[in-house]
C-alpha cells in the first residue's frame, strides 16, 4: 500500500512539474544548442546595424524554457542593457487574454458564442452599416446591417468594426469624429463610456462579411465588465493574473516596478534611423502618452491596454497548451481550449502576411498558410503593434515569443525569421 501510494505521489508531482515552466537544457527538450546559437547571430545583425535598439527572445518547449536572452540596449544614450525581465507594452497581446476571460464567463453559462451583443450592450442593437463616404469632408450615410453583431462575430473580428486612429481611413475619421480612440496611450477616460458612443456608430461592413481588425476586443472587455460587475483589470487579476502567478502584467506599472518598463523607440520614416520615442505625438489628431503604463490610468483597453513580460506571457501560453490548466490550476476547459485555437472564419483569412484564419482571439494556421512558415497547421498565435511577437505550438509543444518595442519599423521580418530559427533548431 505503502509503495502504491508513493507511486501515486510521484506520478502526480511529475503531472504537476510538466504543466510548470522551468529552466532546462535543449538536449532535455530535443533541441540543438548549437542551431540555437544562429539566433544570436541574427538578432545582433539587426542590433548592429542600428535597425532596432533591443531584444529579448525566449523558446520553451514542453514546458521547458530553453533559450531566454536579451540583446542591444533599452537605452542606448544611456547604454543600459536590455534585460529578459523588462516589462513591454504587449498592446495587442492583450486580445487574447481579454478573449480568455470572455470564455471563462461563457463556461460559467453567461452567455451563448452567437448571442448578439446587444443583448448585454443595448447600444450595439439595430446595427448600420456604412454606404457612402466622403473622404474630402468626412460625410457619410449609412444603411440597416444584415444582422446583429453576435459575440463570436467580436471574438473573430468579423463583426465589421474597424480600428480608431490606426483602421482604414473611413474608420479613423468616423471614429475620430465621435472622439472613439485605440484604447493606448490615453489618460482619464472611462472603457464603457466610449464603447456605448462606439455600438451606435456605422460598421464598416455587415457581420460576418469579412474579416476586419478592429476594437472588437474593446467591447469584448466592456462586456467582462457588464457581466462581472468588476472593472476589466480587476477581473484579470483575480482570475487569470494571480491564479497562473503572472506577477508582472498590469494596465498601469505599480511605481516600484516602473523602472522596468521598456523604453519606446521609434524609427524615421525618412531616414531609418532609431530613437527613443517622445512622450507624446500626435496620432490622427489625438495625443499619444507613449508612457502611458507609468500614469495612474483609468482606461482598460481589452484590445491593447496591457503590459507584461515574456515569462508572464508564457505562462498564459503554456496554460492554453496544457488544456486549461497550469501549476494545478485550472482556469479553463480542454475543449474551450479547443474551440479557442480553431479556425473560427472559415475561407476569412486574416489577409496580412500569411493567409491564416482566426480562432476566438488568435490567428490560427491552416493547411495552406502551413506553407508560408515551419510553423505546421494549428499553431496559435499573434502580436502587438510595438513590435512583441509570440506564437504556441501544439504539435511541437513549442512557445516563441521575441520582443522588441519600437514603433514603427520598417524591420519586422526579424520575427519571420526568429521563427525560421526556432523551428530548425529541433533535433528530435
Amino acid at each position: 500500500m505503502k509503495k502504491l501510494l508513493f507511486s501515486l505521489f510521484l506520478l502526480s508531482t511529475i503531472i504537476a512539474d510538466a504543466q510548470v515552466l522551468r529552466t532546462a537544457t535543449p538536449a532535455e527538450a530535443g533541441m540543438s544548442a548549437e542551431r540555437l546559437n544562429r539566433i544570436d547571430t541574427v538578432v545582433q545583425q539587426y542590433i548592429d546595424k542600428g535597425y532596432v535598439n533591443g531584444v529579448t527572445a525566449m523558446i520553451i518547449r514542453d514546458g521547458k524554457i530553453v533559450y531566454n536572452k536579451a540583446f542591444g540596449y533599452d537605452d542606448i544614450t544611456k547604454k543600459t542593457v536590455e534585460k529578459t525581465d523588462n516589462i513591454f507594452r504587449i498592446a495587442s497581446q492583450t486580445k487574447a487574454i481579454t478573449s480568455l476571460a470572455v470564455m471563462m464567463l461563457y463556461e460559467e453559462g453567461k452567455f451563448l458564442l452567437d448571442d448578439p451583443i446587444s443583448a448585454y450592450i443595448p447600444e450595439f442593437a439595430h446595427p448600420r452599416v456604412l454606404k457612402t463616404f466622403n473622404l474630402k469632408d468626412t460625410t457619410y450615410t449609412s444603411e440597416p446591417a444584415s444582422r446583429e453583431i453576435t459575440i463570436r462575430d467580436l471574438l473573430t473580428h468579423t463583426s465589421g468594426l474597424g480600428y480608431a486612429q490606426i483602421g482604414s481611413p473611413q474608420a479613423v475619421a468616423v471614429y475620430g469624429k465621435a472622439g472613439i480612440v485605440a484604447g493606448v496611450g490615453l489618460n482619464n477616460l472611462l472603457l464603457g463610456d466610449k464603447i456605448k458612443i462606439l455600438g451606435g456608430l456605422p460598421l464598416m461592413h455587415n457581420p460576418g462579411e469579412k474579416w476586419t481588425y478592429g476594437l472588437n476586443t474593446d467591447v469584448l472587455g466592456y462586456l467582462v465588465e457588464v457581466l462581472s460587475g468588476k472593472p476589466l483589470d480587476q477581473f484579470l487579476k483575480e482570475r487569470i493574473f494571480d491564479p497562473l502567478g503572472m506577477k508582472d502584467t498590469y494596465f498601469y506599472l505599480p511605481k516600484e516596478k516602473q523602472s522596468r518598463l521598456a523604453t519606446l523607440y521609434t524609427e524615421d520614416q525618412k531616414t531609418h534611423k532609431i530613437s527613443k520615442m517622445p512622450s507624446t505625438i500626435e496620432l490622427q489628431g489625438q495625443t499619444f502618452y507613449t508612457n502611458y503604463p507609468e500614469s495612474k490610468g483609468t482606461y482598460f483597453s481589452g484590445g491593447g491596454g496591457l503590459s507584461s513580460t515574456m515569462y508572464d506571457y508564457a505562462i498564459f501560453l503554456q496554460m492554453m497548451l496544457n488544456g486549461g490548466t497550469y501549476n494545478n490550476v485550472r482556469i479553463l476547459s480542454r475543449n474551450t481550449v479547443r474551440i479557442m485555437t480553431l479556425n473560427q472564419t472559415g475561407d476569412l483569412s486574416t489577409g496580412w502576411n500569411t493567409k491564416d484564419n482566426f480562432g476566438l482571439g488568435f490567428s490560427v494556421v491552416n493547411d495552406k498558410s502551413s506553407g508560408a512558415t515551419p510553423a505546421p497547421t494549428g499553431v496559435f498565435g499573434w502580436g502587438g503593434m510595438f513590435s512583441t511577437t509570440y506564437w504556441a505550438d501544439p504539435k511541437e509543444k513549442i512557445i516563441g515569443l521575441i520582443y522588441k518595442n519600437i514603433w514603427p519599423t520598417s524591420h519586422g521580418e526579424l520575427n519571420d525569421k526568429y521563427k525560421v530559427l526556432v523551428y530548425q533548431a529541433i533535433n528530435d
